[in-house]
């Protein structure tokens, strides 16, 4: 083990940065290749490849073709996003006054109902006699009592069909340009140029967002389950009337009506919750909507059921309304689904990403995290094995660093998505402590660690221990820990047992899989979560859904490990380092305050 050194000052050095050097600080953190662009203080961004070559010729990236040919079609998107977003803004435009002029005619055509009823003094009469006989044909055929909620079909398919031809159809968007899916082997380049590319759409396109697998499954469930509660809670009569009815000069018996019509349009509308869902997942609905979107997703997986419906569902609804996706992914689109769940699915997900997705490869195999790790000079967050002088060193290394920050070490409750909440047992101004079995010893997963990497930009885990099967539950935690610590830019400090290198062992004797992994929480109601829900009914004599247990293959468990291994030497070094002041959240938001 190396001594400490240069890093634990250049840390110190980053959490006392103050504003005078932040433009210096940021020139010096072009060399640092990942998510450093979005962050300049530039109106026009430099050009997706002439980022890349800039950085080969200043000697922090080594020349790869097939990094530069991934480089060429993401430059080459780059610029046809530009005309993009102005078509689209057109187009939002165009939809906004045909959404307006067809609520319009709608409420006309409602209040032309009413009145007929407010005048006849019965809804079943306002029904008209094409109406009536098609309901009565529906009686006769299929039972003597009618089904519910055909009478409301019938009207509002009317309705709808008088509206096409009142106001014209919805205008046509624009076509999209086709983004890309990337793919490759671990350290291969694939999220650096993503992160590149994402920050060069700054000022390009209004509507972008970049999520990881687990973040963005995360908020999938969290819309799913905010619109089910929404949809399920009995709401009052009254309540349920919009202020828009109850001002109409009509009985009350009319404005109930004209209520109850409102809302089985809002149930149509919500059948189909992925749609409802992906709408809300990419654009805020309270911000202004027009331009372009683009999405930018890390990581694809399909590790469960859910994972392939909420995808597919997401993704189509978001592919076929014009949003550009860049994604990437360890396995080609058509090699994800390995263990065949719902295949029929999964497939319509494959011909989506065919369509609007150019498909490229990495093909080096080079781990380019690893090169830059010796070429460092030190390497000391790491603290092993876990005898006296690895522990004093950890220990020391807190002290310095809390002691700079303050020293004051307190206890925090942080917020967790779905209403939960998690006890940090130490704490000091953006600095956490925890021992490996509090993070990964407990039934806790990526919503967890999401909030600890949002509020901590310097992260202390002790007592590492050497990984193999029989903690295979623990070691899918901790990976799911060393994803979200990277993807939140996270400094992380370890005490552990063994050499990064030497941490996970024991993959011969099988294949590792964590329950709580693919599990992704919801606020508890009735100590029921998804994966209980989505369970239910199909539960093996273990205890374990069926089909979770077999859904990971060896390969894609040695995947995983080569990827947490990867990017905890890389976490260990100074470019890393050099980036967890500007590109952290707690950093951003704490400047986006003083500003």
């Amino acid at each position: 083990m190396k001594k400490v050194s240069s890093i634990a000052s250049l840390l110190l050095y980053t959490a006392s940065f103050g504003e005078r050097g932040a433009s210096h600080y940021n020139n010096k953190l072009l060399s640092y290749t990942v998510r450093s662009y979005s962050l300049l203080p530039s109106t026009t961004p430099p050009g997706m490849l002439v980022q890349y070559r800039k950085l080969i010729e200043q000697g922090k990236l080594q020349h790869d073709p097939y990094q530069e040919k991934v480089a060429v079609a993401l430059e080459n998107l780059l610029g046809r996003l530009v005309q993009y977003e102005k078509d689209m803004e057109e187009y939002h435009v165009k939809l906004a006054n045909w959404e307006k002029n067809r609520e319009d005619k709608r409420r006309k055509l409602l209040m032309e109902e009413a009145e007929q009823q407010q005048q006849q003094g019965g809804v079943w009469t306002s029904v008209n006699k094409h109406q009536k006989n098609l309901v009565e044909r529906l009686m006769f055929w299929r039972k003597p009592d009618v089904e519910p909620g055909v009478g409301k079909w019938v009207s509002y398919l009317n309705r709808e069909r008088k509206l096409d031809s009142l106001v014209g159809r919805c205008p046509t968007a624009p076509p999209a340009p086709k983004g890309l899916y990337i793919y490759g082997s671990v350290g291969s380049g694939k999220t650096m140029l993503m992160d590149m590319f994402y920050g060069a759409t700054e000022g390009i396109v209004k509507h972008r967002q970049r999520f990881h697998f687990h973040e963005a499954m995360l908020k999938i469930n969290e819309h799913m389950h905010r619109l089910w509660k929404n949809q399920v809670e009995e709401k009052s009569l009254k309540s349920g009337i919009s202020s828009w009815i109850m001002n109409l000069p009509l009985d009350m018996k009319v404005k109930e009506w004209l209520a109850a019509e409102e809302r089985y349009k809002q149930e149509v509308q919500m059948k189909n919750i992925l749609p409802a869902v992906a709408d809300k997942f990419l654009v805020d609905q309270q911000a202004d909507n027009r331009g372009a979107s683009i999405l930018c997703f890390d990581e694809i997986q399909t590790v469960d059921v859910f994972a392939i419906v909420a995808l597919s569902g997401i993704l189509s609804r978001l592919l076929s309304t014009g949003t550009v996706l860049v994604a990437t992914s360890n396995r080609a689109p058509n090699d994800l689904n390995q263990d065949g769940m719902q295949r029929e699915i999964f497939q319509k997900l494959v011909v989506k990403l065919e369509k609007h997705c150019e498909w490229l490869q990495v093909e080096s195999e080079i781990d380019y995290r690893r090169q830059i790790a010796q070429s460092s000079i030190d390497q000391v967050h790491h603290f092993w094995p876990l005898d006296s002088k690895a522990l004093k060193e950890f220990e020391t290394m807190w002290s310095q660093v809390t002691n700079q920050l303050g020293g004051q070490i307190t206890s925090q409750t942080i917020p967790v998505m779905f209403g939960r909440t998690l006890e940090v047992p130490q704490s000091c101004n953006g600095v956490a402590r925890f021992t490996f079995e509090y993070l990964c010893g407990r039934p806790v997963g990526a919503a967890d660690y999401i909030a600890v990497t949002q509020n901590y930009h310097t992260v202390f885990v002790s007592d590492i221990p050497v990984m193999s099967m029989r903690i295979r539950d623990k070691a899918r935690r901790f990976i799911t820990l060393v994803d979200e610590l990277y993807n939140h830019h996270c400094c992380l400090f370890c005490s552990a047992a063994a050499s990064i290198d030497d941490l996970f062992q024991g993959t011969e004797e099988g294949t590792l899989f964590d329950l709580e992994s693919f599990q992704f929480e919801t606020e508890m109601e009735g100590t029921k979560l998804r994966r209980d829900v989505l369970a239910e009914g199909s539960v093996s004599s273990g205890g374990a859904p069926t089909g979770i247990v077999s859904m990971l293959s060896g390969q894609e468990e040695m995947f995983a490990f080569r990827r947490a291994v990867s990017r905890l030497i890389e976490m260990q070094t100074p470019l890393y380092l050099e980036g967890v002041r500007s590109l952290h959240p707690y950093f951003q938001n704490n400047n986006s305050k003083n500003t």
